[in-house]
């Protein structure tokens, strides 16, 4: 079996065909956007999710992103809520014996891997109450703890500690914080690690001119290197929701809107679209995923410190997604300005976590 089964779509309503949209400015709302979502979300499943794997495409990290926009789909869509529930229950069930580096297992050699899955359960915990997600989620955490005390501080992004990077370390922060807001005992211990890592983070020199995160260090000198990726802008802005909540200080948000207003400001084209402004391609299976991860952050941020600048950035990319970047069939492309071109899982994923986010933030 090469797509998602009738089982698992079977419930998902869909307009009859996709239309084009007329490439004219226009006001959308909710509705528009979970149409839109839900449509997108069909051909995410069709063409590649398979039943048998578990998996979206055979890939690994980019399906546990995938799964997250699974559960956020339901969160502002709630007629999706029994299918994600399926998708749920066979990705849960079918993907560990799909790890192409540790069959059997939610765990392997990449901190960042394991990070991805444990959010992506923990947001299935939040739309079923099943704490079997839950668990898998704090077991994945046991093992993160594996990672700490890199040489320039904070967590190896790998077991062979082969870089010092910053997205498995937001991931960290993430991962804890939201365990810490969801367990009935034991709170502090994941409080504890989060603000610990979070003011190691945010102190740690990885911030840009503009207020964006680097990728990561040079481990013979921890110098900053790399370059300034949507992802590493979007991980952050969720975790200090999280941790502001779990903490009650609102001073992480302070933090949080400071990042998220260096990205509004510098991470688009001329039009505002958001897009991927680093050297690294914009256009593979990688890459492909990065900028729906920052939408669905600033989304996590503006439901506690809104800003106009934040809607409007998520809801013009949207539109520039549904006008610009989709072909008669469905596929939305990985560069939100358009034209379509090497269609992926990965973007259309990223392109669905846009949409679902601009419906997140809409009337």
């Amino acid at each position: 079996m090469r797509s998602l089964s009738t089982t698992l779509l079977g419930m998902l309503s869909l307009p009859a065909a996709i239309r084009a949209v007329p490439l004219k400015p226009r006001q959308t709302s909710r509705a528009d956007y979970i149409s839109n979502a839900n449509a997108a979300t069909k051909v995410l499943g069709d063409k590649w999710f398979h039943a048998e794997t578990g998996l979206w495409d055979d890939l690994w990290w980019q399906s546990a992103n995938a799964l997250t926009s699974m559960s956020d789909l339901a969160i502002v869509d709630p007629t999706f809520k029994d299918t994600a529930i399926s998708i749920f229950e066979n990705v849960h069930t079918n993907a560990p014996a799909n790890n192409p580096t540790n069959a059997g297992s939610w765990l392997n050699d990449f901190y960042d891997d394991e990070g991805w899955w444990a959010i992506a359960f923990i947001k299935a915990y939040d739309v079923t109450g099943n704490d079997t997600y839950l668990s898998t989620s704090k077991d994945i955490f046991e093992d993160l703890l594996t990672g700490l005390n890199a040489t320039c501080g904070g967590q190896w992004w790998d077991k062979p500690h082969s870089q010092n990077n910053a997205i498995n370390n937001e991931l960290f922060i993430h991962v804890a914080a939201a365990l810490g807001n969801r367990v009935t005992d034991n709170q502090h211990y994941y409080c504890q690690y989060a603000e610990d890592h979070a003011n190691w983070f945010l102190n740690a020199g990885l911030l840009s001119e503009n207020n964006t995160f680097h990728d990561g260090f040079t481990l013979s000198d921890c110098s900053v290197e790399g370059t300034v990726f949507s992802y590493n802008q979007g991980v952050i802005l969720s975790a200090l929701v999280e941790l502001s909540a779990l903490t009650g200080n609102s001073s992480w948000l302070d933090s949080a809107a400071k990042v998220a207003d260096g990205a509004v400001k510098t991470l688009v084209d001329s039009n505002g679209v958001f897009t991927e402004t680093g050297s690294y391609p914009t256009n593979d299976l990688v890459a492909d995923q990065f900028k729906g991860v920052f939408a669905r952050g600033l989304a996590d941020l503006q439901k506690v410190r809104g800003d106009d600048s934040y809607v409007t950035l998520l809801t013009k990319s949207a539109d520039s997604i549904w006008q610009n970047d989709r072909d008669e069939n469905g596929f939305l492309g990985p560069d939100w300005q358009g034209p379509v071109y090497n269609t992926s899982a990965p973007a259309q994923s990223s392109a669905l976590d846009c949409l679902i986010a601009a419906a997140a933030v809409s009337s």
